[in-house]
């Protein structure tokens, strides 16, 4: 018995070359002093490949490798959340500014649902409140800005402007009772709590047999990493939560194993799994369902666009502004909130899920992924201008000869 696969093997190499032309396109750009952030390019370049220009559409494969990206992308949220580094104040800030990006974001929400603007005000506020902390840090990476203090406070606001939506998006925005995900919640938690001991625990043998293999054709510690991100996506969808926290958890639970440990190579390795290989798929597949004939049908498509750019720079810049005046000058605060105000994956799930339930319009999510796209393609590129200014400044003038 032969089973039918829809494996789509035209399709499949299409996104595989979209990938590879998109890096390329980037990393011109960069060699010319631009900063395109790659993500935004595999996003349009799925748009160009979707059914509204070359016609071509992802299927239930694609889709899979699609849902594998996004477990790696926010694997890799997690993992770079170093918990020593945000402790204290970059944490304390970045809870109480996504407290105010929330009340911001709701009250943004019904004033919209109130007006016919959109339909839910929970969808549409939890949307505007994220942070694409995930799709930063392969920015911040390649500049050396994550490593920085002004790195270690957009983690913090970052990890919780991730974290909290996702929160959200078990708790509330899943259809279930609240109590009966709160449960569940705990249950995951639990577990993967029990995971981590027993991980760090026993890190003192693995670690050692991890780094001997780390250039050998056995590669343990990348297999084992990618063994762990699945599983725990795997649990979270069993218990019916959402599938990012699988990948988050894990990724928490990698940077305390290798807490004491320097293995840059498994960083190198498993970087080139993730982007190299499955994230790319989660872009160009969204982009490949982004309705954009519905963004474009009307002049008013577009305007709900812009305003949506504008609030997501209210929502998350005006913590950045306002509440580390004690910590940072004006222009740091306003990189700060420029990066803040970054948003894509997030918004991409929680639209998806809104239209999918009927809580959302097709117009309204194409609108929102189009301020996202928009966050994503200029305001990292400002922010990091800003900073590459401060520290131009910075520099002390030579001593006259």
């Amino acid at each position: 018995m032969v089973l039918a696969v829809d494996l789509e093997p035209g399709t499949f190499l299409a996104v595989v070359a979209c990938a590879a032309l998109a890096g390329t396109v980037a990393a011109l750009a960069a060699g010319r002093g631009l900063l395109v952030p790659v993500v935004v390019v595999e996003l349009l370049g799925g748009v160009v490949l979707g059914p509204h220009v070359l016609g071509l559409r992802a299927g239930q494969f694609m889709a899979f490798f699609s849902d594998l990206g996004l477990g790696l992308l926010f694997f890799f949220a997690g993992y770079e959340i170093d918990l020593s580094r945000i402790l204290g104040s970059p944490l304390r800030l970045a809870l109480a500014g996504w407290a105010m990006s929330l009340a911001l974001a709701y009250s943004i929400g019904a004033v919209l649902a109130a007006t016919g603007v959109v339909l839910s005000l929970l969808y549409t506020g939890s949307a505007m409140s994220t942070t694409a902390i995930g799709t930063l840090i392969p920015v911040l990476s390649d500049t050396g800005d994550l490593r920085t203090r002004f790195g270690g406070y957009l983690l913090a606001a970052g990890a919780v402007g991730e974290f909290g939506p996702i929160m959200l998006l078990t708790l509330i925005l899943s259809g279930e009772s609240t109590l009966h995900n709160a449960l569940i919640l705990i249950a995951f938690v639990a577990l993967a709590v029990a995971v981590a001991i027993f991980a760090v625990r026993s890190a003192g043998q693995t670690v050692p047999l991890l780094e001997r293999t780390i250039e050998s054709s056995s590669q343990l510690a990348v297999r084992w990493i990618v063994v762990l991100v699945f599983a725990l996506a795997l649990l979270a969808f069993e218990l019916g939560l959402d599938l990012l926290l699988g990948g988050f958890a894990a990724g928490m639970i990698t940077r305390q194993v290798l807490a004491r440990s320097e293995l840059r190579a498994f960083d190198s390795k498993l970087t080139a799994v993730a982007f190299g290989v499955f994230v790319p798929f989660f872009f160009i597949v969204s982009g490949m369902r982004l309705d954009v004939s519905a963004l474009f049908a009307s002049v008013s498509g577009v305007v709900k666009m812009l305003v949506f750019f504008v609030m997501f720079l209210l929502v998350r810049g005006t913590p950045a502004l306002l509440l580390y005046r004690g910590v940072m000058d004006r222009r740091e605060r306003i990189a700060l909130a420029l990066m803040s105000s970054t948003q894509l994956p997030l918004v991409l799930a929680i639209t998806t899920l809104a239209t999918s339930s009927g809580h959302m319009r097709p117009s309204t999510a194409a609108a929102l992924i189009g301020a996202a796209v928009l966050s994503t393609m200029f305001l990292p590129a400002i922010g990091l201008r800003l900073r590459r200014d401060l520290q131009a400044e910075a520099v002390p003038a030579p001593a006259p000869a």
